[in-house]
């Protein structure tokens, strides 16, 4: 049985065009596209017609970092995959990539499989994974080149987190050289997590308790010399590399200088780091905790290079980093001590709002805004054309957004699994109505229609930038 489905009347939006267009739907993939009131477009028939008109018809977003049910701190993120893609299709994004993780002395195998039990029948929406590579060893390096060949086309290594995920430089550059010959892309937490445990040593020895330490500790300058240092590495590697969640004006700088020089280096901002700042971080009452993230929210006149990063193209994707952790219960863990608190903010329900809010503020046009929250993330990791952008062939992967609708943003309307919002109280203009996956309705008219396990595993080809 076919089915069919028409979007009529709206003005779709993806990174290349504005048209006002309508959109066919069959079999879960796009069909068609016809001008409005065309003959062409007015032949339709189908069992479901969406009217769109006044509002925008964009592609799904594609959030290109997310951390379901990660294990960090003694604690675990607060949303599992099911709740965690729910929030995520409410905010109209339509693909996760989240973190599969190798535990030190385990093989990437079995990390990848313990995620795929986590995730598997749960998910609400698409998903893929990257690696999480926290053992470099020869048995790790041949495993890479299986990822690759089966869709696990990504893998991430830590400057940061001694101990815990963390990499030396030898072992970031054997893995470097093996994703040069296997096509793997590098993605890179940049912080100097050595220089940084002896400021948090030092910073706790002076009675330096509160969460707005954090902040202090995690210096921008070691975010820039790490940044440089996987640049350089890359470089001696022949391996392109994805720093990840860039938040210093001087990281910018560093990435812009790189890709002035036309290597494949690439970065990713996040809109904690565009909207909030260390005024956050020093809010009274621990209230702080809830801001605290890695890498640390920054002084608010970073976030002037940060767009300007994504009009120049030197930034190039905005992924949100969600990690959710509750005040209650978890954030509190790090009381008298902000070392312990654990490092994340939950995200992955408002950052399409949210970057609307930016074309509305003048801070990106609206091609950019799907450019960098869609159609990139797509092309970086390998997904693109089948997610991203609305053509023919194209997943239906669709959403009906009203430019116009005015909200209030509160932990108390949200729908991830956490009980405070990193942007509480905030106006935004634009929402989501109608969210589409596959062609199947996920959101309708702003209720949830979709179920757990409509979400399907999607693997990836190597990333489309590569000169």
């Amino acid at each position: 049985m076919s089915s069919r489905t028409v979007i009529r009347g709206g003005l779709v939006i993806t990174a290349s065009d504005e048209i006002h267009a309508d959109v066919l739907i069959e079999d879960g993939r796009i069909a068609a596209l016809a001008a409005s009131g065309t003959s062409a477009a007015e032949a339709w028939s189908a069992e479901r017609t969406i009217d769109a008109t006044g509002k925008y018809v964009i592609p799904g977003g594609v959030d290109a970092h997310t951390h379901m049910e990660l294990p960090f701190g003694g604690t675990f993120a607060s949303d599992t995959f099911e709740t965690g893609t729910r929030a995520a299709a409410w905010g109209g994004t339509t693909t996760i990539v989240d973190f599969a993780v190798q535990s030190v002395g385990h093989s990437l195998r079995e990390g990848l499989d313990a995620w795929h039990a986590k995730a598997e029948g749960n998910c609400a929406i698409d998903y893929g994974f990257h690696m999480i590579v926290s053992d470099v060893n020869q048995d790790t390096l041949k495993e890479m080149d299986l990822l690759v060949e089966e869709g696990v086309t990504s893998f991430k290594q830590f400057m940061a987190y001694p101990g815990v995920f963390y990499s030396d430089d030898g072992q970031i550059l054997r893995a470097m050289q093996r994703s040069a010959e296997n096509g793997g892309l590098i993605m890179m937490h940049a912080e100097n997590g050595i220089a940084i445990d002896v400021l948090v040593e030092q910073a706790l020895a002076r009675g330096e308790t509160d969460p707005r330490y954090h902040g202090e500790v995690r210096k921008a300058l070691l975010e820039a010399e790490a940044t440089h240092r996987a640049i350089k590495l890359a470089q001696v590697a022949g391996a392109p590399l994805y720093v990840v969640h860039v938040s210093a004006m001087e990281a910018v700088a560093e990435l812009a200088r790189a890709r002035d020089e036309g290597l494949n280096v690439f970065g990713e901002t996040c809109p904690q780091y565009l909207f909030l700042s260390t005024d956050n971080l020093a809010e009274p009452d621990f209230e702080g905790s809830k801001y605290v993230c890695s890498t640390p929210l920054r002084p608010k006149e970073h976030q002037a290079k940060l767009w300007q990063g994504l009009r120049t193209n030197d930034l190039q994707v905005v992924s949100t980093d969600h990690c959710p952790f509750c005040f209650v219960g978890q954030k509190e863990l790090g009381r008298g001590d902000f070392s312990k608190i654990p490092n994340g903010l939950p995200g992955v329900e408002n950052r399409m709002d949210l970057l609307h809010q930016a074309v509305v503020d003048g801070h990106i046009s609206r091609r950019r805004w799907i450019e960098i929250a869609c159609a990139t993330p797509a092309r970086m990791f390998g997904m693109y054309p089948k997610k991203g952008t609305i053509a023919p062939g194209a997943d239906a992967d669709v959403v009906i957004y009203d430019p116009h609708a005015e909200q209030i943003i509160s932990a108390e309307t949200h729908h991830m699994n956490v009980d405070y919002s990193a942007y509480e109280g905030k106006r935004l203009t634009g929402r989501v109505e109608t969210v589409l996956s596959r062609g199947e309705l996920v959101i309708t008219e702003r209720e949830y229609t979709g179920h757990a396990g409509h979400g399907t595993y999607t693997p990836r080809s190597t990333c489309q930038y590569l000169n």
